[in-house]
Formats: structure tokens, C-alpha cells, sequence
């Protein structure tokens, strides 16, 4: 079994190149795929507070036979739980529903900018990381906006910002600001669900031509643009499947196959998108 690489945020961190999605999985099939996602060579199981399996997926977890330290593990703080005193409470509901002594990636869900907590939320999660119970901490969804803000009202960035990314909606520009900042960029939704992306035919035969199936192309290609795409499935062999995608390389021309698409979103725009 190989593992992953990583890639190392501007906070020392280092992430795993891809993981495990946990979303929509309910508490009993979280426990079954990260304890096998975790036996397959998975190091980076993704989670949140609102997916509502955070107890499944620390059973997973205790059952997977890693070593804890070996394990990134991800939740994140809901919009409704936003604000100073609210975001550690919501914390300490995690971290008990995981069963650990420590999350190593805590980010927050949506900015929620008509909200407008974020800030707050975020000043407690440097205290959360500064007390060690959070190893590292991130955003979702944050635009480059919204980062710039937290910067300058707190003096720190994040060391991951996972957003919706995948060949309709590449992200370009944040992926660079990302860069020069020292942001790892985490994708959700990265096999655009809910498109027929899969189905194409040039992407199709990019895949013939590499022995692989058009997802592991689509995941390539993120991996490619420096992103760490956090696929879901609930089939064990598609799971493996995804993690294989680190013996083969997209040439620059099938780069451009993958990125030929009508520019267009599958979720919530972050300026407006209310999630609680």
C-alpha cells in the first residue's frame, strides 16, 4: 500500500494530497468507509458538524488500525454556531462526538458574510490552536475577500480553504492567491456532481489512453493544479480507486481536455449561500 504525498501549508502543516469526503453519509456508513478508506491508504478523512456523522466517523477512525498521529482529520464549525463563545462550545460538541483528544483541521463552514461573524469565529479558533487542541485551522468557501479581512483583523491566515472546484469551476484566481499566501486549496465537489462531466467523450478518451477511469483523470487534474480534491463514495473499489491516481501524468494538452468546460457553479455562491 502507498500512501498519498502531501503538501505543506503556510503553517508548517502538511496535508495529504487527497481524502476521503464524508458527505452525505449518515453516522453507520461513515464508519464503514473511513474505517476502510483508512485500511486503503487514506491519511485525510473530511468531516462537519453538519453532515451530521462526526460520531460515525470517529468510530471509523478508532477502527481503521492508523495511528492517530498519522490521520488528518477534518470537521467544521456550522453557520449557526458562529461567533466568538459559540465557535468553542461548537468545538467541544466535535471533539467530543469524534471521540479525540484533538481535530487536526478545523474550518468554518461558510463565511456568511450578511452574518458577519466570521471574524469572531475566527479569533477563536487561533485560541482553540493555540491551546492544542486544534492542530491547524482553515476556511470553506472564503473568497478573496473574505480572506483578505481575516488577515488584516487578526494577522493569520489559514492554512487550507476548501472550496468548490472541479473542471467547470477551475478557480484560477483563488488558487493563486492560495499559492502566494502559502493557502493549501482543498476542492469539494471535485468530480463536479451532478454534471455529466463524467460522460464526456474527450475526457473518456483521455482516460483510454491512460488505463484509468474519467474520474481518476478528473482527480489527476486536480492534483496536477497543486489542489487536494476530497472525493466521496460509499463503493470500496471506486474509493481505491480514487487514491490510485499518482502513477500516471496528464500532458498539458489533456490538462486542457479536462478544463474545457462551460464555467459554471454546482453549489452556493460564498457571498450569498446561507448554511446554518
Amino acid at each position: 500500500m502507498s500512501l498519498a504525498p502531501t503538501l505543506t501549508a503556510g503553517d508548517g502543516t502538511r496535508i495529504p494530497a487527497i481524502g476521503l469526503g464524508t458527505w452525505p453519509m449518515g453516522d453507520d456508513e461513515a464508519q464503514e468507509a473511513v474505517a476502510d478508506a483508512l485500511s486503503a491508504g487514506y491519511r485525510l478523512i473530511d468531516t462537519a458538524l453538519n453532515y451530521r456523522n462526526e460520531a460515525g466517523t470517529g468510530r471509523g477512525i478508532a477502527r481503521g488500525g492508523v495511528a492517530r498521529e498519522d490521520i488528518v482529520v477534518t470537521t467544521k464549525l456550522p453557520g449557526r454556531h458562529q461567533g466568538y463563545e459559540e465557535t468553542l462550545a461548537s468545538f467541544e460538541e466535535s471533539r467530543t462526538r469524534l471521540g479525540l483528544e484533538y481535530v487536526d483541521l478545523y474550518l468554518i463552514h461558510w463565511p456568511l458574510p450578511r452574518v458577519d461573524k466570521y471574524v469572531d469565529s475566527w479569533r477563536a479558533m487561533i485560541k482553540l490552536k493555540e491551546e492544542g487542541v486544534v492542530r491547524s485551522i482553515g476556511v470553506s468557501n472564503f473568497t478573496a475577500a473574505h480572506l483578505d479581512r481575516i488577515e488584516k483583523e487578526t494577522g493569520v491566515l489559514p492554512a487550507v480553504n476548501q472550496i468548490e472546484l472541479h473542471p467547470y469551476l477551475p478557480q484560477d484566481e483563488l488558487r493563486a492567491l492560495h499559492a502566494a499566501k502559502g493557502i493549501v486549496t482543498e476542492s469539494w465537489s471535485p468530480l463536479g456532481r451532478g454534471t455529466e462531466l463524467l460522460a464526456d467523450q474527450e475526457l473518456a478518451a483521455v482516460a483510454e489512453a491512460h488505463g484509468v477511469t474519467p474520474a481518476q483523470v478528473v482527480l489527476r487534474w486536480h492534483v496536477q493544479l497543486g489542489a487536494v480534491p476530497i472525493p466521496k463514495s460509499s463503493d470500496p473499489a471506486r474509493r481505491r480507486a480514487n487514491l490510485d491516481v499518482f502513477g500516471f501524468e496528464l500532458s498539458d494538452d489533456e490538462m486542457a481536455v479536462v478544463s474545457a468546460r462551460e464555467p459554471r457553479r454546482t453549489g452556493g455562491d460564498p457571498d450569498h449561500h446561507e448554511e446554518f
